[in-house]
């Protein structure tokens, strides 16, 4: 009955897991924010990311930091705009895997190569494919159409760094439905 349950709360993990869709860059909003509507923004989007929910997975006090290490610009206003929401998207993944200057010399390396809107939305679909592989691994019977694609030495980093962010994600969950399990025994 424990193992069902524990199989059950995975199973709708990894449901919900496989519905992710992370914005494009046309899909980022037009109008410019406020912190906390950006903040609510980027949670709205990556929850499913932070399996534990007691851990914020940005702050205040987290987005003024990369400002001052200008990791994202400046806001103009107190406002922020879809560049900035695009790089917070980024940096709120990536730093689970990577130091921040990792993150902003990756970040500064894909904008180079591709332009920051593609590279943008490379990011976004790599993240994608990696938890959706990661879930056909737990589960083979789940079919997706998001193929592997080709590859250029410049974004092999990210396509590593994206695979580990959605290993690490996975991990986190089995850990904590197996804990939620021993502590019922």
């Amino acid at each position: 009955m424990i193992e069902e349950k524990k199989d059950n709360e995975l199973d709708e993990w990894i449901y919900q897991a496989m519905q992710i869709h992370l914005p494009r860059w046309s899909q980022l909003p037009e109008l410019d924010l406020y912190m906390d509507q950006v903040i609510t923004y980027v949670e709205k989007y990556l929850g499913i990311f932070f399996v534990n929910n007691n851990e914020k997975m940005l702050t205040k006090s987290m987005v003024n930091n990369y400002v001052k290490l200008n990791l994202i610009p400046q806001p103009v206003k107190k406002k922020y705009s879809k560049r900035h929401v695009a790089y917070l998207i980024a940096i709120t993944i990536l730093k689970q895997i990577v130091t921040i200057k990792e993150v902003k010399d990756g970040i500064q390396n894909q904008a180079y190569y591709q332009g920051e809107k593609h590279a943008y939305n490379y990011f976004v679909e790599e993240m994608e494919r990696a938890v959706f592989s990661v879930c056909k691994q737990i589960d083979p019977s789940i079919e997706f159409d998001c193929c592997e694609v080709q590859v250029e030495k410049y974004e092999i980093a990210l396509k590593m760094a994206t695979k580990a962010v959605a290993c690490k994600i996975v991990t986190e969950k089995i850990i904590q439905i197996q804990l939620k399990t021993n502590d019922h025994n």
